[in-house]
């Protein structure tokens, strides 16, 4: 009896850390995707950024300076 309970115990441990190692690779592949499409983004939306950012600047600038 003991020898059944001791199988059932380390098949039910191997099971559990696979099962922790199965969620830590979904999260690395979810990161990875995510990190990939931000990437995207960044490189399609990054100028549009500056030239918006620049724009801003340009609009304090011109406050501060009528004052």
């Amino acid at each position: 009896m003991r020898t059944v309970l001791a199988s059932f115990r380390a098949l039910t441990g191997a099971r559990l850390s696979r099962k922790k190692g199965q969620t830590l690779v979904e999260y690395a592949l979810i990161l990875a995707i995510i990190t990939i499409v931000m990437i995207a983004v960044m490189s399609l939306l990054g100028a549009r950024i500056v030239v918006v950012f620049s724009a801003i600047t340009n609009l304090l600038d011109t406050a501060q300076s009528s004052h």
